[in-house]
């Protein structure tokens, strides 16, 4: 950390006193930056374990804002490290707010903070992909089933490289159900691929803290195009998230086969995330084996 101190503070022509975790995953972490006064500067530090990630992220939130209706970050630079161990940066706009996580003042507010929501993600939906597919440094003309099941073969195939995971045989077994039953997973789908936020939940939204008004969408995903359902399976929690997801199915419905898609989805997303961070969220793991346990 101190390194990434010293770095940001030459690179920003201005020592800074102290840099502040603000939140922490195996995949990236974001850092708050200070002054010499020890006053927070408007712009935080994001910092990618993937070489390269940064800047991919970088022209994607500049995609997005390009059709947004809310407000997106804007990138001031990117970091990078071509010979050195150390992490890529993204240098974005401080925003103000809380995360949506914090429940509305009253219930009127949350259903006015849901059609916000919701309108600031189909702005996002009604980009069509003209035939793309994929994330956003590998982008392929294709259907989305076809990819998807690429995606899985790879994920499968580095999985049974590790010489151990943390799975047992019956999680392994269980992933190699969805393997077989893909075909029927996705039998007759046919919605097409939009422009994507690709980390779609409730902390990557911030609201005003005394309006509940939707300020800004952060923290986005290397997912570009993908059917909107890929966007919508993060939201597969009780309470506020699920609220939220059938809000947004009685604006603008998907297949009715989504509900049994997307426990794949939440499956397959904590093997992606094992791969790439050695970690992965067993609950959400275990519940998403057990919700596709009846359709395998």
């Amino acid at each position: 950390m101190e390194r990434l101190r010293a770095e940001l503070s030459h690179l920003l022509g201005e020592p800074l006193s102290r840099m502040e975790c603000i939140s922490k995953s195996p995949e990236n972490s974001l850092w708050s930056l200070y002054d010499e006064r020890g006053q927070a500067m408007p712009l935080l530090a994001k910092c990618y374990t993937s070489p390269g990630l940064a800047a991919r992220i970088a022209w994607k939130m500049s995609l997005l804002a390009r059709h947004a209706t809310v407000r997106v970050p804007v990138v001031y630079g990117v970091v990078t490290h071509d010979n050195s161990a150390a992490p890529d940066v993204l240098l974005i706009e401080r925003l103000r707010g809380v995360s949506v996580e914090a429940p509305a003042r009253t219930p009127q507010r949350w259903e006015q903070l849901k059609d916000e929501i919701v309108e600031a993600l189909l702005s996002w939906h009604r980009v069509d992909s003209h035939g793309c597919v994929g994330d956003v440094d590998s982008t392929q003309e294709n259907l989305w089933s076809d990819w998807y099941r690429q995606r899985v073969e790879v994920l499968w195939s580095t999985l049974n490289q590790f010489q151990s995971s943390g799975l047992s045989m019956q999680d392994k077994r269980i992933l190699f159900r969805t393997r077989e039953a893909l075909p029927q997973l996705f039998d007759n789908f046919s919605d097409g691929c939009v422009l994507v936020h690709g980390n779609f939940t409730l902390r990557s939204m911030l609201k005003d803290a005394r309006s509940d008004q939707l300020t800004a969408i952060v923290n986005p995903g290397a997912i570009l195009w993908a059917p909107r359902e890929y966007e919508l399976f993060r939201l597969q929690e009780q309470g506020l998230p699920e609220s939220l997801l059938w809000h947004y199915l009685q604006r603008a419905p998907v297949a009715e086969s989504f509900m049994w898609r997307r426990w794949l989805y939440v499956l397959w997303s904590e093997i992606a995330r094992l791969v790439s961070s050695g970690r992965m969220n067993r609950p959400a793991f275990d519940a998403a084996a057990k919700a596709l346990l009846p359709w395998l």
